[in-house]
């Protein structure tokens, strides 16, 4: 009894990977379909890809002067309390 449940659990396991196989190659782009998602990011136009840099690293220098200061900067948008 113990080895046909373990032939029936073992062969459930692998009908379920070969269904989960089944669903991702279903799901996955073609080869002509990746390209064109390739070409289509962001980083494939240089002038995005500069405008990105900037953004980077205008918030790379707000975060550097908000850890050298000691007061609160989420704080300082309201009335200050003394």
């Amino acid at each position: 009894m113990s080895g046909l449940r373990t032939f029936l659990s073992s062969s459930m396991l692998v009908g379920l990977l070969g269904v989960g196989y089944g669903m991702w190659s279903l799901i996955v782009p073609g080869e002509e379909r990746r390209k064109e998602i390739i070409k289509n990011l962001p980083e494939s136009n240089p002038v995005r890809m500069e405008e990105t840099r900037k953004r980077n690293a205008l918030v790379m220098q707000a975060l550097k002067e908000a850890a050298e200061t000691n007061e609160n900067i989420a704080r300082g948008l309201g009335p200050t309390r003394k």
